[in-house]
């Protein structure tokens, strides 16, 4: 295959931030769209000299496609992977990989059914640091990995959001939307299966009605163990960690502290919804749209502890601390962000390399980001594997 004609579904935030590495891939082209709001798909159709489709039908069904780019709200991201696999194309989904079990095992199935590929991302398990510290990891260089500390503190539940994000039934809250994130990070270093998870979630803000925070502690079939800690409440910003670098890269000023609780103190459901749309493809808010990050895409803090070093991921690369000395290992800037994303997924879809991030990934993710909400529920600890039946 030496072109893969993509088209997206959902011309939303995600797709905004994708679209990057979309059309700088030499073997992607853009050739349709389809979005409810029709001025986002003429605009698509006008810019990338596509086709602007009007159902998902009709865009599943057009030979002129070969893989679709899954970008629509989570609880939809099941039915047209499924339907879109079907129809002979390949998908990529964005994250989470369904709101369910039962979907990702559907999705995973009609994958291996139709023998296309399926990816499931961008997450942060794809950053370049994170891909980093998984080869020092594999590498046995510091010997085996013993611990790892994952800690995110975010303004997350007071971002714009429409009323099925602050749903956890639906997708909505920090457990499937940040989790799905965090966890991908530190499977990817741990290099090996999860054996068992045991946490719990914060629900505390009844204006803002689904889980904001968690806490977690994960062991791993090597032996290792994890501890997650995450809260989108909007207080402490552990990007003061970080060097005060933004989840996707950009410089950050701590001097706009409050600003997302701020912003939504006196906003309508209406404003919300038209903040939240701001945000999207076609949206005049976009006309200018911002240089590439400097630095690369982060998910807080992150310290790998092998047994003989420590590793902390940083935007800039990854620091190691090891029995007699300290050293940093730079990693250049990014080019575009998210490319690793999309490279995985040609190759998948050309057959040139299996995917790391395949159904099978997706769906052990999610078993994960279910065994959190369990492991609250019944105050247990929970094997996130017995619950893929």
């Amino acid at each position: 295959m030496t072109e893969l004609r993509l088209a997206t579904v959902g011309l939303g935030r995600g797709f905004m931030l994708t679209l990057p590495a979309l059309q700088a891939h030499p073997r992607i082209r853009l050739s349709g769209a389809f979005d409810l709001r029709s001025e986002a798909r003429q605009r698509f159709a006008a810019e990338f000299n596509a086709t602007a489709f009007d159902s998902f039908e009709a865009l599943i069904a057009s030979p002129d496609i070969d893989a679709v780019y899954i970008a629509t709200p989570h609880e939809l991201h099941a039915d047209q992977t499924v339907a879109a696999l079907e129809a002979g194309k390949h998908v990529l989904v964005e994250k989470p990989m369904a709101t369910s079990i039962a979907d990702c095992l559907r999705m995973e199935a009609a994958a291996q059914a139709a023998g296309k590929a399926l990816v499931v991302g961008p997450s942060h398990g794809f950053d370049a640091p994170v891909r980093r510290a998984a080869d020092l990891v594999g590498s046995g260089e510091f010997g085996a990995v013993r611990m790892i500390t994952a800690l995110n503190f975010t303004d997350f539940m007071y971002r714009p959001r429409r009323p099925e994000e602050l749903e956890t039934a639906r997708g909505g809250g920090v457990i499937y939307s940040q989790a799905a994130h965090q966890i991908d990070v530190i499977r990817r270093i741990a290099g090996s299966p999860v054996a068992s998870i045991r946490a719990m979630t914060g629900n505390w803000d009844s204006d803002r009605p689904s889980d904001g925070a968690y806490a977690a502690f994960m062991t791993f079939r090597n032996d290792a163990c994890a501890t997650l800690t995450y809260s989108g409440y909007a207080h402490y910003d552990s990007d003061e960690l970080v060097d005060w670098i933004s989840e996707l890269g950009y410089p950050k000023d701590p001097a706009r502290y409050g600003e997302a609780r701020r912003q939504l103190a006196h906003a309508t459901p209406e404003d919300e919804t038209a903040a939240k749309l701001s945000r999207t493809y076609g949206a005049q808010a976009d006309a200018a749209r911002p240089s590439p990050a400097p630095y690369h895409e982060h998910f807080g803090f992150i310290l790998v502890s092998c047994e003989r070093a420590d590793l902390k991921l940083s935007p800039k690369g990854v620091a190691i601390y090891g029995d007699k000395e300290r050293r940093f290992l730079e990693i250049a800037p990014p080019k575009l962000p998210r490319a690793e994303v999309i490279l995985e997924f040609v190759n998948a879809a050309s057959g040139d390399k299996r995917p790391i991030h395949d159904g099978r990934w997706g769906l052990e993710t999610m078993a994960c980001c279910e065994a959190l909400l369990e492991s609250e529920r019944s105050d247990r600890e929970i094997d996130p594997m017995s619950l893929i039946t």
